[in-house]
């Protein structure tokens, strides 16, 4: 399903908000359902979120959002995201060969384990139609009790029955770079 500017995620999912980002006497980490994301261009994803007491609040950051009561102190936005939205238009996707598998990211260089989430995919702007720009981005929840959007090439799985369980980076991968046409 393609939407512009405003879209669910394949299945909402239960975590925390950082209380700073929806009160004005913030009180640490407070439970919220995450259902939605927002895409502005040169912005970080936002996330669309409910709070207990019924209140909606869209497009909070993706380092605002945790997944124990008590993350990691220090989470800022560039170690949850490495780039900005391309555009306002994208899908979201629950692969479902990648669903709950664990994996490792890179996070401004630094490596963390994670469980995938769901993938967002940029559509219609001016970088996904070159194909060494085009990129999706996977939405893991780290072992650390924090989110990270990261582009594909900053993330390997693991797959028991396939990959091997080093979670290693490989080197000598080549960036696509080639449109090909049957006409």
């Amino acid at each position: 399903m393609t939407y512009s500017l405003v879209g669910e995620l394949p299945r909402h999912i239960y975590c925390y908000v950082d209380s700073t980002y929806t009160h004005t006497w913030p009180n640490g980490y407070i439970p919220c359902v995450w259902f939605g994301l927002v895409s502005y261009p040169g912005r970080t994803w936002g996330c669309t979120v409910m709070l207990e007491c019924g209140a909606i609040y869209r497009n909070v950051p993706a380092h605002a959002i945790a997944f124990d009561q008590v993350p990691v102190e220090r989470w800022a936005a560039d170690e949850a995201q490495t780039w900005n939205c391309y555009g306002e238009q994208f899908t979201t996707i629950e692969y479902k060969y990648l669903a709950g598998l664990d994996c490792k990211v890179k996070c401004k260089d630094i490596p963390y384990e994670g469980t995938y989430l769901f993938t967002a995919a940029p559509i219609g702007d001016g970088y996904s139609a070159y194909p060494e720009q085009a990129k999706e981005f996977c939405f893991i929840k780290l072992k650390l009790g924090r989110l990270t959007v990261q582009p594909t090439n900053h993330v390997v799985f693991r797959e028991r029955s396939f990959t091997d369980n080093k979670l290693e980076f490989p080197s000598g991968l080549r960036r696509q770079t080639d449109v090909w046409s049957a006409e």
